[in-house]
């Protein structure tokens, strides 16, 4: 498999999918394009039928899309959903949320693995994006933290469809209540993810 990504410090929607596979113990060739350049678009278009990343190439299946990519890897490995139907049902669903909401959240604090903002006065629209994130952390560790660290107990994608966010917190010193701060802080432990930000240390632009 081929997984086509953009700049690690800014491009949070190639981190869920990345950081998926890695977890997954799945083999895959990186294909990183630098983003913000005159030439981005153009190489993007030989991987990606969007022009946009990321893009998982599986021999002849082209998979585009954070999440499409994360759907179809749950299929290759089930463990990356939750076993039980009805976790299953949440985790999708909050997986999704994240997918298509926070505008506000992407909009006033951008992906910035590298930078420390703290980030003192938050819109409206930034503190209730920031609130309902929360929520849903705060009631999947309240049901499933027994059985583990992560939202579903073990890693899922729900974990990496968040998992930019952890690096948004952490950029713009977000307080946390306990659950959500513990989570936090077991995501940017993983091996995975500081490898993902040592890249985007090592990246110049």
């Amino acid at each position: 498999m081929k997984l086509v990504i953009g700049t690690r410090n800014y491009s949070s929607w190639s981190l869920r999918p990345w950081l998926a596979m890695k977890q997954a113990g799945l083999h895959f060739e990186e294909i990183l394009i630098p983003l913000r350049t005159s030439a981005t678009k153009g190489e993007i278009l030989k991987y990606s039928p969007s022009g946009k990343v990321p893009c998982l190439i599986d021999g002849e299946v082209v998979v585009w899309d954070s999440l499409a990519i994360c759907e179809y890897l749950a299929e290759k490995v089930s463990t990356l959903l939750p076993s039980e139907r009805k976790a299953r049902a949440l985790a999708r669903s909050i997986a999704a949320e994240m997918h298509a909401g926070f505008p506000s959240l992407r909009e006033g604090m951008p992906m910035d693995v590298r930078a420390s903002k703290p980030f003192a006065e938050p819109t409206a629209q930034v503190s209730a994006d920031i609130a309902r994130i929360v929520a849903i952390w705060e009631e999947c560790r309240q049901k499933y933290g027994r059985k583990g660290p992560f939202l579903f107990g073990h890693f899922t994608i729900a974990d990496a469809m968040y998992a930019p966010v952890v690096w948004r917190f952490l950029t713009y010193h977000v307080e946390l209540p306990e659950a959500s701060r513990q989570w936090v802080e077991t995501m940017a432990a993983l091996p995975a993810m500081q490898e993902w930000r040592a890249g985007a240390l090592a990246e110049s632009d």
